[in-house]
């Protein structure tokens, strides 16, 4: 006679899972940064023994080596044909080191719980059901989906594990705040919905300790008839002797799983940083015992505090304005100095010349400037100038990024521009690091996502952010059609209105008219003066997709000094402008080496222009 089902199993018992595998790996020797999933393939011994040892230490559920062993995370490491025969290799490891008695549970892991969750919902469901069904065939005595931190992922991995198998289904999330999904659902709400697609149990596992991980359950409401799991880590992630590692102490483990039962808990184990010995003393406490029945908290009515007053705004943003009129947005880089006045001195005149915001770059060329949060909180308070600051991929990491992003809005600083940004390396200390730790479609949403009242973490604000996103957009490219394709996924994202680089010739402006006048959001064409013959000779040779045209080279050739080439270059400019006028209510001016003079000129051109139009139309 086989075993009960593990499920009819936890309900008249309590049951100790296994513990962390792969930080016990980094324990043996195994290097931090390796695929450990391959070494059921490479190493199958040492798998076999870890399980083994578990096992010994009380262990009766046993999950497989395989959470990260998906196309997607394989792909990385050049194994994304192994994924079959992986799975396949790990079930049979686990139950062959493991006795009769023991239930192997196929461990599949979160694809995205380490990034921004942004992804493609088919190749998510090919990637699950691909590792659910290669599991499911080599015979595990169900599914552990563990450690996700959206629900819309979850949702998606059970929509489609549920139909291929009616073996036990468990679900558990990790939180990065206690009692919420990363995607701002309670874990009440999280736990219904899977409760709602036919899951058999659910619990909370990894990032957290236990008594974390107790906080949440605490508040939480879990469906009847679903049974409670729990997998904390031996602590929280720290730094100890320069080194990073987990505080672990099995006896502290042993003290709080009495806790964890109390709440209801059935299935308890270990995550990252517990070893045999957590589990051992584990085993020993709950050997014999029966479940407690839960006893959930009352359902409380949420309660959010009153949304503090804003400041209304009292002129349109830049996305708002150039729906019906003339827009002119002008690029003015911070300074590279501690000196701010010559800075101070071209705003303001550009801000008298007419300009309805000034665009200050984030570093631009990967070269330090003075903080543009700063320099933009200046010009708003005390000099009543519009700011638009640049937001760049390249220089924060996603804690750095919220943390400045707040910081814009308790300014009152609501409009920014988002880009990749240059790497380090090219600029003036190539030493520092590029962090990247989104893409420019990633931040985009995640900016979007502060306006929603929504933070990264997924934690529920007191207040929604009003920020006006804008992208840029690069024509200088061999296929317009691609960029513009690329183009398009950012509206997608999100973006409220478009900057493009700076285009030299008319064809150019008519080109990017043509191929984007499709886009439903608002277009900034971008124009910057030329400054000299040198300056053209470097764009047109050596910025990829710029193209001056030889007319305009012999022009600047012809001038003999510096001031008389930056006089051409705004002749030049003016008659881009021209062009980009009658196509576009959106002009977004790049100021050439703090040259304002030279953008104030092109400012008071646009008003004259526009003004000449209007009158001949009366």
């Amino acid at each position: 006679m086989g075993k009960p089902n593990l499920i009819e199993r936890l309900r008249d018992e309590l049951l100790v899972g296994d513990g962390a595998m792969t930080t016990y790996l980094y324990q043996q020797g195994v290097s931090i940064g390796d695929c450990t999933e391959e070494l059921v393939l490479s190493d199958p011994n040492l798998v076999a023994s870890v399980h083994q040892a578990y096992y010994e230490a009380g262990a009766r559920v046993i999950e497989t080596h395989t959470y990260g062993a998906n196309r997607e995370r394989l792909t990385r490491y050049g194994l994304e044909g192994k994924v079959t025969r992986l799975n396949r290799e790990a079930v049979r490891l686990a139950r062959e080191a493991v006795g009769t008695d023991a239930y192997v549970l196929g461990s599949i892991g979160s694809i995205c719980a380490g990034r921004v969750p942004v992804y493609d919902e088919e190749e998510y469901r090919d990637m699950y059901e691909e590792q659910a069904t290669a599991l499911l065939h080599a015979g595990v005595d169900g599914i552990l989906l563990e450690t996700f931190l959206d629900v819309k992922e979850m949702l998606l991995a059970v929509e489609v594990i549920r139909p291929l198998t009616k073996l036990p289904l468990i679900a558990q999330f990790s939180m990065l705040e206690v009692g919420r999904t990363r995607d701002a659902y309670s874990i009440t709400e999280a736990y219904q919905l899977l409760a709602e697609q036919g899951v058999d149990g659910v619990g909370l596992n990894c990032r957290l300790g236990p008594m974390e991980l107790l906080r949440g359950l605490e508040k939480t409401v879990v469906p009847d008839g679903l049974i409670l799991t729990a997998f904390p880590n031996a602590s929280r992630l720290g730094i100890s002797d320069g080194e990073l590692s987990y505080k672990s102490n099995p006896a502290y483990f042993e003290e709080t799983a009495e806790l964890l039962v109390e709440q209801g808990v059935s299935l308890l184990g270990g995550c990252c940083g517990t070893t045999p010995e957590h589990i051992r003393l584990l085993a020993q406490s709950l050997h014999g015992r029966k479940p407690v029945p839960r006893r959930n908290p009352e359902r409380e009515v949420s309660k959010q505090p009153p949304a503090l007053e804003l400041k209304e705004r009292i002129k349109p943003t830049v996305a708002e304005k150039v729906r019906h009129e003339r827009t002119i947005i002008c690029e003015f880089d911070t300074p590279k100095d501690l000196d701010i006045s010559s800075f101070l001195h071209g705003a303001e005149r550009l801000h008298q010349a007419g300009v309805d915001a000034i665009t200050m770059a984030d570093n631009s060329l990967a070269t330090a400037r003075m903080s543009n949060l700063a320099l933009g909180a200046i010009l708003k308070e005390k000099l009543g100038i519009e700011p638009l600051v640049h937001l760049t991929c390249r220089d924060r990491n996603l804690l750095g990024q919220q943390s400045h992003l707040m910081g814009l809005h308790a300014l009152g600083i609501d409009q920014v521009l988002v880009i990749t940004g240059d790497p380090t390396r090219m600029g003036d200390l190539p030493g520092a690091s590029s962090i990247y730790d989104v893409t420019s479609f990633e931040l985009i949403r995640m900016v979007k996502q502060l306006n929603e009242g929504i933070s990264f973490a997924g934690r529920q604000l007191k207040q929604k952010a009003r920020f006006v996103v804008g992208a840029a957009f690069n024509p200088h490219v061999r296929q317009l059609e691609a960029a513009v394709r690329r183009l398009e996924k950012k509206v997608e994202a999100g973006a409220d209105f478009i900057m493009t680089q700076p285009v030299y010739d008319p064809q150019g402006i008519v080109d990017v008219y043509e191929a984007t006048k499709h886009i439903p959001i608002p277009i900034f064409i971008g124009i910057m003066p030329l400054t000299g013959y040198r300056n053209a000779l470097f764009l047109h040779n050596e910025v990829p997709g710029i193209k001056i045209s030889q007319d305009v080279l012999k022009r600047m050739e012809k001038q003999p000094d510096k001031e008389a080439g930056r006089r051409e270059g705004v002749e030049v400019a003016k008659e881009l402008l021209q062009v980009a006028l009658e196509h576009f209510k959106g002009i977004y001016l790049i100021t050439p080496f703090s040259f304002w003079q030279m953008s104030e000129e092109l400012i008071h051109f646009i008003h004259q222009h526009d003004r000449r139009r209007i009158a001949l139309r009366a």
